[in-house]
C-alpha cells in the first residue's frame, strides 16, 4: 500500500494540477488515472517527487494551434481550428495520430497525447507522445472537399514536423484517404521524400498490417490476458462497440481465432448478431463505413439474423468478452454494472479512455480483468513504430514479419503489465501496471537528461 506521505504528495500535486487545467476534463480525467496508480511510485523513488517529474511532464513540451482555411465544392471558404499538442520527447521523437472530428478541442487533444505518451513507452519503441487533429468532420464531404481541407491543415502544420521531430499518424476521421493527401502535400511543401508520416499506403511507404495493427493487437492482448486465466479465445463470445478501423480489424482477428462476435455499432445504435458475424457479413460492414460511411441499421436490413437497436450501445448484451472500441467515455458506471451482472470475464479498451472513472472503480471491485487502452489498444503505435524503421532503412517486411513483431510487442506490454499490476493474491490490477510500467520508462529517461 503507499504510504500517507506518497498519498498527500499525489493529491497536493492534483489539486495544484486541476486548478491550472480546470477547463479540460478530459485531460484531468486522464492524468489523475494515471497518478492514482503511482503511490508505490512515489512512496519508493523519491528522486522522482523531488525532480517534479510530473509537474514537467503533465505540459506539454509544444502546443500549436493554427486556423485552417479552405474552400468547399460551393466555392464558400470554410474556416477550421486546427492542432498539434507534442506532449514528451523523453524517449524519441514525437508520436501521435492526427483525429478530425467536430469534437475535437484542445481538452480531448492533451488527453489523448498524455495517453500517448505512456502507450508508446509500453511498446519499447524509441518513441516520444503527441496528438493533434482538427474540428473538421470529414463525413458527408467530397474527396476534392477532404482533399483541400488536408492540404490546408498540413500547410500549416509542416513547419512543426520531420522524420526526426514528429511523426504523425492517423486516428478518427483520418483514414488511408486522408493520410494520402497530407502526406502528399507535405512531400511537396518539403520537398522530400522520407518517413514524415505512417498509415502510409504499403506501395509508398507503408508498412503491411498498419491498418489492421490496432484492432488485431487489442485481441493478441485479450489473448494473453485470457492464457493467464486458464482459457482460451475459441468459443468466446464477442460484444464490440463502434464500427470504424479498430472495431473492424478487433472482429476481423477474433473471427479469424475461432470466438463469435454479437454486435457492432455506431452513434445510430448498435446490431445485435446472434448467429455471429461473419468473415462474409464483416466485408459488408468495411464497404458500408469505406466509401459510403453509412449507417449500421443498413446491417441489419442486409442480414435476417440481426437486429438493430437505435440510440444505444451495446453493453446489454450478454458476452464473455467487451471490447469498447468507439470513443472516449462511451462506457459508464451503469453499463460496467450491466456487464458484471453478464458474467462477463473481460473488458479490454480498444479505443482511448472508453471507460468512465466509475466504470473503472466498478471493474476493480469485481472479479472481472481489465485492461486500459494505453496498454490493449498499443498495436497501431506499435506497427508505425515499425514503418518508422522500415523507412529509415529504405525497406518492407513482409506481413508475417510484421504480424510476429506485433504479437511479441504486444505480450510484452501484457508481461509489464503483469509485473507492475499483479497482487499478492494474484489478481492483476491491469491499469495499475499499465501506468507504473509506462511511467516509470519515461521518468527515468527524463532523470537521465537533466531539467529540460
Amino acid at each position: 500500500m503507499p504510504s500517507a506521505l506518497a498519498n498527500s504528495e499525489a493529491e497536493e500535486f492534483l489539486k495544484e494540477f486541476r486548478r491550472r487545467n480546470s477547463d479540460q476534463a478530459e485531460f484531468i480525467q486522464s492524468v489523475t488515472e494515471l497518478v492514482g496508480s503511482l503511490g508505490p511510485v512515489l512512496k519508493n523513488r523519491p528522486d522522482i517527487r523531488a525532480a517534479r517529474i510530473l509537474e514537467r511532464l503533465t505540459e506539454p513540451e509544444h502546443i500549436f494551434a493554427f486556423r485552417v482555411t479552405w474552400v468547399n465544392d460551393a466555392g464558400i471558404p470554410q474556416v477550421n481550428r486546427g492542432y498539434r499538442v507534442q506532449f514528451s520527447s523523453a524517449l524519441g521523437p514525437y508520436k501521435g495520430g492526427l483525429r478530425f472530428h467536430p469534437s475535437v478541442n484542445l481538452s480531448i487533444l492533451k488527453f489523448l497525447g498524455f495517453e500517448q505518451v505512456f502507450k508508446n513507452s509500453l511498446t519499447g519503441l524509441s518513441l516520444g507522445g503527441a496528438k493533434g487533429g482538427a474540428d473538421f468532420n470529414p463525413k458527408g464531404k467530397s474527396e476534392a472537399e477532404i482533399m483541400r481541407f488536408c492540404q490546408a491543415f498540413m500547410t500549416e502544420l509542416a513547419n512543426h514536423i520531420g522524420p526526426d521531430k514528429d511523426i504523425p499518424a492517423g486516428d478518427i476521421g483520418v483514414g488511408s484517404l486522408e493520410i494520402g493527401y497530407l502526406f502528399g502535400w507535405y512531400k511537396k511543401l518539403a520537398n522530400e521524400f522520407h518517413g514524415s508520416m505512417t498509415g502510409k499506403g504499403p506501395e509508398w511507404g507503408g508498412s503491411n498490417l498498419r491498418p489492421e495493427a490496432t484492432g488485431y493487437g487489442l485481441l493478441y492482448f485479450v489473448h494473453a490476458m485470457l492464457a493467464e486465466i486458464g482459457q482460451d479465445l475459441p468459443g468466446q463470445t464477442i460484444v464490440i462497440s463502434g464500427s470504424g478501423n479498430v472495431a473492424q480489424y478487433a472482429a476481423e482477428k477474433a473471427i479469424e481465432l475461432g470466438a463469435r462476435v454479437l454486435t457492432l455499432s455506431d452513434s445510430t445504435g448498435y446490431i445485435h448478431d446472434p448467429a455471429g458475424v461473419t468473415k462474409e457479413k464483416l466485408e459488408f460492414i468495411k464497404q458500408l463505413k469505406g466509401g459510403r460511411r453509412g449507417s449500421i441499421e443498413a446491417y441489419a436490413k442486409e442480414f435476417d439474423s440481426a437486429t438493430f437497436i437505435p440510440g444505444q450501445p451495446p453493453w446489454q448484451v450478454k458476452a464473455n468478452i467487451y471490447l469498447p472500441c468507439a470513443t472516449q467515455n462511451e462506457l459508464n458506471g451503469q453499463a460496467a454494472k450491466t456487464i458484471i451482472a453478464n458474467d462477463a470475464v473481460i473488458v479490454a479498451e480498444g479505443a482511448n479512455m472508453p471507460a468512465t472513472p466509475e466504470a473503472i472503480e466498478v471493474f476493480n471491485l469485481s472479479t472481472m480483468l481489465f485492461a486500459p487502452g494505453k496498454a490493449s489498444n498499443a498495436g497501431g503505435v506499435a506497427v508505425s513504430g515499425l514503418e518508422m524503421s522500415q523507412n529509415s532503412i529504405r525497406t518492407s517486411w513482409s506481413l508475417t514479419e510484421i504480424d510476429d513483431r506485433l504479437k511479441i510487442i504486444m505480450k510484452d506490454i501484457h508481461n509489464k503489465s503483469l509485473q507492475y499490476g499483479r497482487d499478492q493474491a494474484g489478481k492483476t490490477d491491469y491499469v495499475k501496471g499499465a501506468n507504473t510500467a509506462g511511467f516509470l520508462r519515461v521518468a527515468d529517461a527524463m532523470l537521465a537528461q537533466g531539467i529540460t
